[in-house]
Protein backbone atom coordinates (compact mmCIF):
# COMPACT_ATOMS: atom_id res chain seq x y z
CA UNK A 1 0.00 0.00 0.00
CA UNK A 2 1.20 3.25 -0.59
CA UNK A 3 1.96 5.80 1.55
CA UNK A 4 -0.02 8.63 0.50
CA UNK A 5 -3.10 6.93 0.30
CA UNK A 6 -6.37 7.43 1.81
CA UNK A 7 -8.78 5.04 2.37
CA UNK A 8 -12.37 5.09 3.08
CA UNK A 9 -12.34 2.76 6.27
CA UNK A 10 -16.49 3.19 7.59
CA UNK A 11 -19.28 4.87 7.02
CA UNK A 12 -22.14 5.47 8.88
CA UNK A 13 -25.26 8.09 8.68
CA UNK A 14 -28.66 9.28 11.10
CA UNK A 15 -31.48 10.16 9.01
CA UNK A 16 -34.67 11.24 10.60
CA UNK A 17 -37.98 9.83 9.50
CA UNK A 18 -39.59 10.29 5.69
CA UNK A 19 -42.37 12.74 5.50
CA UNK A 20 -43.85 11.71 2.32
CA UNK A 21 -44.19 14.70 0.23
CA UNK A 22 -47.79 13.90 -0.70
CA UNK A 23 -48.02 14.74 3.20
CA UNK A 24 -46.50 17.84 2.68
CA UNK A 25 -48.44 19.04 0.10
CA UNK A 26 -52.10 18.08 1.48
CA UNK A 27 -51.10 19.99 4.92
CA UNK A 28 -50.11 22.87 2.49
CA UNK A 29 -46.86 22.72 3.42
CA UNK A 30 -45.21 22.71 -0.14
CA UNK A 31 -46.66 23.52 -3.19
CA UNK A 32 -48.09 21.31 -5.80
CA UNK A 33 -45.70 22.41 -8.13
CA UNK A 34 -42.56 21.93 -6.05
CA UNK A 35 -43.59 18.50 -5.58
CA UNK A 36 -44.07 17.54 -9.36
CA UNK A 37 -41.00 19.86 -10.02
CA UNK A 38 -38.27 18.07 -7.93
CA UNK A 39 -39.38 14.21 -8.17
CA UNK A 40 -38.88 13.90 -4.14
CA UNK A 41 -40.66 10.89 -2.77
CA UNK A 42 -40.15 11.92 0.68
CA UNK A 43 -37.96 14.30 3.59
CA UNK A 44 -36.33 13.47 6.01
CA UNK A 45 -37.80 15.77 8.97
CA UNK A 46 -36.46 15.55 12.54
CA UNK A 47 -39.04 16.22 15.41
CA UNK A 48 -36.16 16.98 18.07
CA UNK A 49 -32.98 15.77 17.35
CA UNK A 50 -30.41 18.53 16.25
CA UNK A 51 -28.38 18.17 13.61
CA UNK A 52 -25.60 17.89 15.39
CA UNK A 53 -26.68 14.90 17.47
CA UNK A 54 -27.63 13.12 14.21
CA UNK A 55 -24.05 14.00 13.04
CA UNK A 56 -23.14 12.43 16.54
CA UNK A 57 -25.03 9.11 15.87
CA UNK A 58 -23.40 9.12 12.41
CA UNK A 59 -20.65 8.76 14.23
CA UNK A 60 -21.08 6.23 16.37
CA UNK A 61 -22.25 3.73 13.36
CA UNK A 62 -19.32 4.93 10.98
CA UNK A 63 -16.64 3.93 14.11
CA UNK A 64 -18.42 0.58 14.75
CA UNK A 65 -18.74 0.28 10.57
CA UNK A 66 -14.82 0.64 10.47
CA UNK A 67 -14.08 -1.45 13.53
CA UNK A 68 -12.07 1.92 14.73
CA UNK A 69 -10.97 2.92 18.55
CA UNK A 70 -12.63 6.70 18.59
CA UNK A 71 -9.03 7.17 20.91
CA UNK A 72 -7.10 6.50 18.20
CA UNK A 73 -8.68 9.36 16.26
CA UNK A 74 -6.77 12.24 14.95
CA UNK A 75 -8.85 15.03 13.11
CA UNK A 76 -12.47 15.27 13.67
CA UNK A 77 -13.62 17.85 10.69
CA UNK A 78 -17.38 18.25 11.31
CA UNK A 79 -19.37 20.10 8.50
CA UNK A 80 -22.30 21.61 8.28
CA UNK A 81 -25.08 24.18 6.85
CA UNK A 82 -27.53 25.90 8.67
CA UNK A 83 -27.94 26.77 12.41
CA UNK A 84 -26.51 24.07 14.88
CA UNK A 85 -28.28 24.69 18.04
CA UNK A 86 -26.43 26.80 19.97
CA UNK A 87 -24.73 30.30 19.34
CA UNK A 88 -21.22 30.47 20.10
CA UNK A 89 -20.19 27.29 20.67
CA UNK A 90 -18.50 24.84 19.01
CA UNK A 91 -20.27 21.38 17.36
CA UNK A 92 -16.76 19.99 16.25
CA UNK A 93 -16.05 19.73 20.36
CA UNK A 94 -20.02 18.40 21.43
CA UNK A 95 -18.96 15.53 18.71
CA UNK A 96 -15.77 15.23 20.07
CA UNK A 97 -16.62 14.53 23.21
CA UNK A 98 -20.07 12.31 22.41
CA UNK A 99 -18.12 9.66 20.61
CA UNK A 100 -15.14 9.60 23.25
CA UNK A 101 -12.11 11.05 20.54
CA UNK A 102 -10.05 12.15 23.60
CA UNK A 103 -7.01 12.86 21.62
CA UNK A 104 -8.36 14.36 18.36
CA UNK A 105 -8.11 18.18 17.52
CA UNK A 106 -11.66 19.00 16.60
CA UNK A 107 -12.70 21.91 13.73
CA UNK A 108 -15.63 22.98 11.75
CA UNK A 109 -15.93 23.29 7.89
CA UNK A 110 -18.48 25.70 5.95
CA UNK A 111 -18.24 25.45 2.47
CA UNK A 112 -22.20 25.37 2.21
CA UNK A 113 -23.36 21.95 0.58
CA UNK A 114 -20.04 21.63 -0.77
CA UNK A 115 -18.86 21.15 2.96
CA UNK A 116 -18.58 17.87 3.39
CA UNK A 117 -16.78 16.65 0.25
CA UNK A 118 -14.19 20.01 1.30
CA UNK A 119 -14.06 17.96 4.65
CA UNK A 120 -12.54 15.34 3.18
CA UNK A 121 -10.11 16.82 1.16
CA UNK A 122 -8.95 18.67 4.57
CA UNK A 123 -9.26 15.28 6.52
CA UNK A 124 -7.00 13.46 4.37
CA UNK A 125 -4.25 16.36 3.47
CA UNK A 126 -4.47 16.36 7.41
CA UNK A 127 -3.86 12.96 8.09
CA UNK A 128 -0.90 13.12 5.36
CA UNK A 129 0.76 15.93 6.61
CA UNK A 130 0.29 15.25 10.43
CA UNK A 131 1.46 11.02 9.63
CA UNK A 132 -1.72 10.52 11.08
CA UNK A 133 -3.90 7.17 11.20
CA UNK A 134 -7.47 7.94 11.20
CA UNK A 135 -10.19 10.69 10.94
CA UNK A 136 -13.19 11.63 11.34
CA UNK A 137 -15.39 13.74 8.77
CA UNK A 138 -19.29 14.64 10.04
CA UNK A 139 -22.07 16.68 8.69
CA UNK A 140 -25.50 17.28 10.25
CA UNK A 141 -28.32 19.72 9.85
CA UNK A 142 -31.79 19.96 10.91
CA UNK A 143 -33.56 22.40 8.31
CA UNK A 144 -36.62 23.47 10.88
CA UNK A 145 -38.79 26.74 11.14
CA UNK A 146 -39.24 29.46 11.62
CA UNK A 147 -35.90 30.18 10.16
CA UNK A 148 -35.89 27.51 7.62
CA UNK A 149 -38.93 26.28 5.42
CA UNK A 150 -37.63 22.96 3.96
CA UNK A 151 -39.88 22.73 1.00
CA UNK A 152 -39.57 26.79 -0.68
CA UNK A 153 -36.51 28.23 1.31
CA UNK A 154 -34.31 27.39 -1.67
CA UNK A 155 -37.22 26.54 -4.98
CA UNK A 156 -36.49 23.59 -6.72
CA UNK A 157 -34.64 21.78 -3.73
CA UNK A 158 -35.95 20.35 -0.43
CA UNK A 159 -34.17 19.66 2.08
CA UNK A 160 -33.80 16.48 4.63
CA UNK A 161 -32.46 16.37 7.93
CA UNK A 162 -29.53 14.18 8.95
CA UNK A 163 -26.17 13.14 9.59
CA UNK A 164 -23.28 11.45 8.14
CA UNK A 165 -19.99 10.38 8.98
CA UNK A 166 -16.81 8.95 7.15
CA UNK A 167 -13.51 7.29 8.26
CA UNK A 168 -10.65 8.18 6.50
CA UNK A 169 -7.63 5.87 7.23
CA UNK A 170 -3.86 6.06 6.22
CA UNK A 171 -3.41 2.26 6.42
CA UNK A 172 -6.58 0.04 5.01
CA UNK A 173 -10.78 0.57 4.71
CA UNK A 174 -13.09 -1.32 2.31
CA UNK A 175 -12.15 1.65 -0.32
CA UNK A 176 -9.43 4.01 -1.47
CA UNK A 177 -9.67 7.28 -2.88
CA UNK A 178 -7.80 7.31 -6.45
CA UNK A 179 -8.35 11.65 -6.71
CA UNK A 180 -9.69 14.46 -5.29
CA UNK A 181 -9.67 17.85 -6.95
CA UNK A 182 -11.74 20.84 -5.94
CA UNK A 183 -12.05 24.18 -7.83
CA UNK A 184 -13.65 27.52 -6.49
CA UNK A 185 -15.15 31.16 -8.27
CA UNK A 186 -15.51 33.77 -5.87
CA UNK A 187 -17.35 36.20 -8.51
CA UNK A 188 -20.20 33.92 -7.69
CA UNK A 189 -20.21 34.95 -4.12
CA UNK A 190 -22.94 37.56 -4.22
CA UNK A 191 -25.93 34.80 -5.55
CA UNK A 192 -26.48 33.78 -2.15
CA UNK A 193 -26.59 37.65 -0.90
CA UNK A 194 -27.48 39.38 -3.01
CA UNK A 195 -28.06 42.99 -2.40
CA UNK A 196 -28.86 42.30 0.84
CA UNK A 197 -27.36 44.71 3.81
CA UNK A 198 -25.06 42.97 5.82
CA UNK A 199 -27.23 41.82 9.58
CA UNK A 200 -25.97 42.52 12.79
CA UNK A 201 -27.85 38.99 14.11
CA UNK A 202 -29.15 36.23 12.36
CA UNK A 203 -32.50 37.23 10.85
CA UNK A 204 -32.58 40.72 11.29
CA UNK A 205 -31.95 41.12 8.16
CA UNK A 206 -35.12 38.67 6.44
CA UNK A 207 -37.16 36.64 9.08
CA UNK A 208 -36.29 33.32 7.33
CA UNK A 209 -33.97 31.91 5.07
CA UNK A 210 -35.62 32.85 1.27
CA UNK A 211 -32.68 32.22 -1.52
CA UNK A 212 -35.27 33.53 -4.10
CA UNK A 213 -34.44 37.26 -3.72
CA UNK A 214 -31.08 37.16 -3.32
CA UNK A 215 -30.37 35.38 -6.49
CA UNK A 216 -32.91 37.34 -8.37
CA UNK A 217 -30.84 40.25 -7.19
CA UNK A 218 -27.36 38.86 -8.49
CA UNK A 219 -29.06 38.05 -12.14
CA UNK A 220 -30.20 41.43 -11.97
CA UNK A 221 -26.62 42.82 -12.28
CA UNK A 222 -25.18 39.80 -13.84
CA UNK A 223 -25.63 38.10 -17.11
CA UNK A 224 -27.48 35.20 -16.73
CA UNK A 225 -26.10 33.05 -19.65
CA UNK A 226 -22.13 33.59 -18.53
CA UNK A 227 -23.42 32.70 -14.86
CA UNK A 228 -24.98 29.24 -16.24
CA UNK A 229 -21.81 28.84 -18.15
CA UNK A 230 -19.13 29.86 -15.18
CA UNK A 231 -21.38 27.29 -12.74
CA UNK A 232 -21.20 24.81 -15.60
CA UNK A 233 -17.61 24.69 -16.00
CA UNK A 234 -16.86 25.04 -13.24
CA UNK A 235 -18.24 21.26 -12.26
CA UNK A 236 -16.98 19.99 -15.42
CA UNK A 237 -13.50 20.94 -15.01
CA UNK A 238 -13.40 19.65 -11.09
CA UNK A 239 -15.22 16.12 -12.98
CA UNK A 240 -12.71 16.26 -15.84
CA UNK A 241 -9.60 16.33 -13.82
CA UNK A 242 -10.76 13.70 -10.97
CA UNK A 243 -11.28 11.42 -14.07
CA UNK A 244 -8.00 12.50 -15.11
CA UNK A 245 -6.10 12.43 -11.89
CA UNK A 246 -7.41 8.48 -11.54
CA UNK A 247 -7.00 7.07 -14.66
CA UNK A 248 -10.19 6.31 -15.86
CA UNK A 249 -12.83 7.96 -18.49
CA UNK A 250 -16.22 8.27 -17.56
CA UNK A 251 -17.26 5.35 -18.67
CA UNK A 252 -15.63 3.67 -16.52
CA UNK A 253 -17.47 4.77 -13.37
CA UNK A 254 -19.77 1.94 -11.49
CA UNK A 255 -21.95 4.33 -9.46
CA UNK A 256 -22.12 8.15 -9.40
CA UNK A 257 -22.89 9.68 -5.95
CA UNK A 258 -24.10 13.06 -6.74
CA UNK A 259 -26.09 16.18 -5.01
CA UNK A 260 -29.49 15.84 -3.67
CA UNK A 261 -31.02 17.96 -6.02
CA UNK A 262 -34.58 18.14 -7.74
CA UNK A 263 -34.76 15.77 -10.76
CA UNK A 264 -34.76 18.96 -13.22
CA UNK A 265 -31.86 20.44 -11.69
CA UNK A 266 -30.24 17.05 -11.51
CA UNK A 267 -30.73 16.22 -14.83
CA UNK A 268 -29.55 19.97 -16.49
CA UNK A 269 -26.60 19.51 -14.10
CA UNK A 270 -25.60 16.09 -14.12
CA UNK A 271 -27.33 13.93 -16.08
CA UNK A 272 -27.38 14.90 -19.55
CA UNK A 273 -24.35 16.90 -19.90
CA UNK A 274 -22.39 13.92 -18.67
CA UNK A 275 -24.46 11.10 -19.84
CA UNK A 276 -24.89 9.95 -16.79
CA UNK A 277 -27.89 6.77 -16.36
CA UNK A 278 -29.83 7.54 -13.42
CA UNK A 279 -29.60 4.06 -12.51
CA UNK A 280 -25.85 4.11 -11.70
CA UNK A 281 -26.45 7.07 -9.31
CA UNK A 282 -27.86 7.47 -5.19
CA UNK A 283 -31.17 9.15 -6.53
CA UNK A 284 -32.78 6.50 -4.76
CA UNK A 285 -31.71 7.67 -1.25
CA UNK A 286 -31.74 11.36 -2.47
CA UNK A 287 -35.67 11.04 -3.81
CA UNK A 288 -36.41 9.56 -0.24
CA UNK A 289 -34.58 12.00 2.04
CA UNK A 290 -33.99 15.34 0.02
CA UNK A 291 -31.14 17.64 0.32
CA UNK A 292 -28.97 17.12 3.27
CA UNK A 293 -26.73 20.21 3.59
CA UNK A 294 -23.53 19.28 3.31
CA UNK A 295 -23.94 15.42 3.35
CA UNK A 296 -24.98 14.10 0.49
CA UNK A 297 -22.19 12.58 -0.59
CA UNK A 298 -21.16 10.51 2.37
CA UNK A 299 -24.89 9.76 2.58
CA UNK A 300 -25.35 8.46 -0.72
CA UNK A 301 -22.19 6.04 -0.32
CA UNK A 302 -23.43 4.99 3.12
CA UNK A 303 -26.71 3.70 1.45
CA UNK A 304 -24.76 1.86 -1.40
CA UNK A 305 -22.58 0.45 1.28
CA UNK A 306 -25.92 -0.80 3.36
CA UNK A 307 -27.62 -1.88 0.09
CA UNK A 308 -24.59 -4.49 -0.60
CA UNK A 309 -24.43 -2.94 -3.93
CA UNK A 310 -20.89 -1.89 -4.51
CA UNK A 311 -18.31 -4.68 -5.73
CA UNK A 312 -14.20 -4.93 -5.29
CA UNK A 313 -13.44 -3.32 -8.23
CA UNK A 314 -16.10 -0.63 -8.66
CA UNK A 315 -15.19 3.03 -9.31
CA UNK A 316 -17.27 5.42 -7.61
CA UNK A 317 -17.35 9.28 -8.77
CA UNK A 318 -18.50 11.86 -6.47
CA UNK A 319 -19.62 15.58 -7.66
CA UNK A 320 -20.31 18.06 -5.17
CA UNK A 321 -20.72 22.07 -5.54
CA UNK A 322 -21.46 24.60 -2.85
CA UNK A 323 -22.76 28.17 -2.77
CA UNK A 324 -19.43 30.52 -2.99
CA UNK A 325 -18.83 28.88 -5.29
CA UNK A 326 -17.26 25.63 -5.31
CA UNK A 327 -16.98 22.69 -6.63
CA UNK A 328 -15.32 19.13 -5.96
CA UNK A 329 -14.99 15.64 -7.80
CA UNK A 330 -13.27 12.41 -6.34
CA UNK A 331 -12.88 9.04 -7.80
CA UNK A 332 -12.71 5.79 -5.29
CA UNK A 333 -12.06 2.66 -6.05
CA UNK A 334 -13.83 -0.34 -4.20
CA UNK A 335 -11.41 -3.04 -2.45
Amino acid sequence: MANDSIYIRGVGSALAARLPISGAVAAGQCPPEIADATGIESAAVSDHAAGVELAAAAARAALTDAGADPARIDLIAHSNVYYQGHDLWSPSAYIQREVGAVGAVAVEVRQMSNGGMAAIDLAAAYLSARDGDLALVTTGDRFAPPGFNRWISDPGTIYGDGGTALILSRTDGFAVFRSFVQSADASLEAMHRGDDPFGVAPFSIRERVDLDPLKKAFLAEAHVLSTVEKVRRGQERVIARSLDDAGVKISDIDWFVLPHFGIRRLRSTFLRPFEIDIERTSWNVARSVGHLGAGDQIAGLAHLRAENLLRPGDAVLFAGVGAGFSWSAAVAEIL
